[in-house]
């Protein structure tokens, strides 16, 4: 009778209990597996998985002996894109079973991990997870580096036009001072204004100046 599948088995276990790989662009990053044998029968294992393209598993077929262990080599191969919100639908499963002993890996017969003629057969299941190379997926730089080049590019013109609008409403608000000033002036006949209407003019002067620069700075968009 086939045993049922469960991470929890009866002749191996494995640690962890779940494939975590720190995620980086253009870079292969690997998770290894302890597969522990819980056994006084040799116990042979096989690894496989939903993406094969994507990993790679050494080894990928072994025999453990009794009471004894071995690690598998999980490596995640260079990826160009992020996954979608780091979400990961790869699935792994570690099939097991009691073999003769003094078996070798390479004697093993092709329907080693087969059901059929009543071996018993375990499976144990896992999943993969991405996590960050700062471990914080909320971490403002992690999505800023997971945004397309079209939404970067569009924060950043809109970006421009806030402190366009900005300098706009400043230049505004100086010359409505300006405005003032001069009207004090004509009815008080200030000594002071002279100098100061130097310094808001100039000031006003350097804000013009800076908005020019905004505006023919910002990047233009093609049809």
């Amino acid at each position: 009778m086939t045993a049922p599948s469960s991470n929890a088995n009866s002749l191996i276990s494995v640690l962890p209990d779940e494939l975590k790989f720190q995620f980086e662009l253009e870079k292969q990053t690997f998770c290894d597996l302890k597969v522990v044998n819980n056994t006084e029968h040799h116990v042979a294992f096989k690894v496989k998985t939903t993406s094969p393209k994507k990993y790679f598993v050494r080894p990928n077929t072994g025999v453990i002996l009794p009471w004894d262990s071995c690690v598998i080599r999980v490596t995640l191969q260079a990826q160009r894109d992020y996954p979608p919100d780091m979400q990961c639908k790869d699935k792994f499963l570690l099939q097991s079973t009691i073999v003769s002993p003094n078996t070798d890996v390479d004697d093993l017969p092709q329907d080693t991990f087969t059901k059929e003629g009543g071996r018993a057969l375990e499976e144990c299941k896992l999943r993969v997870v991405y996590v960050t190379a700062q471990g914080n997926l909320d971490d403002e730089t992690t999505r800023s580096s997971m945004r397309s080049p079209d939404t970067t590019s569009n924060q950043t013109i809109q970006q421009l036009k806030e402190e366009r609008d900005l300098a706009i409403r400043q230049t505004l608000q100086l010359q409505v001072e300006l405005d003032l000033a001069r009207r004090r002036k004509n009815r008080k006949g200030d000594p002071g204004f002279s100098f100061r209407f130097a310094v808001i003019v100039g000031f006003i002067g350097i804000m013009v100046g800076f908005l020019f620069n905004l505006l023919s700075s910002s990047p233009t968009t093609q049809n």
